[in-house]
């Protein structure tokens, strides 16, 4: 058997150390997600798997609900860590509506989380002072429909000045 397959024998819980088949998913004791015995029996301790330790199986639950916007990747990812500390999971989505390619890490992004951890997010953020702010998108809609307003009355005004000018070389 390869080192890969013996460690990939059984799967233990991270929290509370209790062995599982490598059927299930979620520890029966705890509910904590489980993680492959290393070739000593010890669980090994990958980025993955140390969050997934910190993760609350409460805050689980539910549809993603978009609970705070960034400017950009590396903001989110900030409010993303700090959730996690709080044992909330999230996920990050590039805002809708930029044209920014994916590979960049320029753009707004949504910081989701499931409808179970809402409340305890917001909590969270708005102890940091990061309370939700305006999605990027809206904002940028909303600056678009100024501009137009804005157009409209420049071009209101120009025609209302070349209208008079017409009357006074008339009359």
């Amino acid at each position: 058997m390869s080192r890969t397959g013996r460690q990939r024998e059984s799967l233990s819980c991270p929290s509370c150390g209790m062995g599982h088949s490598l059927t299930e998913r979620f520890c029966r004791a705890c509910g904590m997600p489980l993680v492959a015995k290393g070739p000593d029996g010890e669980s090994p301790v990958s980025d993955a798997q140390a969050r997934a330790r910190k993760i609350e199986p409460i805050y689980t639950q539910g549809e993603l609900v978009r609970v705070a916007g960034s400017r950009n990747q590396a903001e989110a990812e900030l409010i993303q860590g700090m959730l996690l500390e709080e044992g909330i999971p999230s996920m990050l989505r590039r805002t809708q509506g930029f044209d920014v390619p994916d590979f960049l890490a320029a753009g707004p992004r949504d910081v989701m989380v499931p409808a179970s951890g809402v409340d305890a997010a917001h909590d969270v953020l708005r102890s940091t002072g990061l309370e939700m702010r305006e999605s990027p998108a809206a904002v940028i809609e909303t600056a678009r429909v100024a501009r137009v307003a804005a157009l409209v009355l420049v071009a209101g005004s120009l025609a209302a000045l070349v209208a008079w000018g017409l009357l006074q070389l008339s009359g």
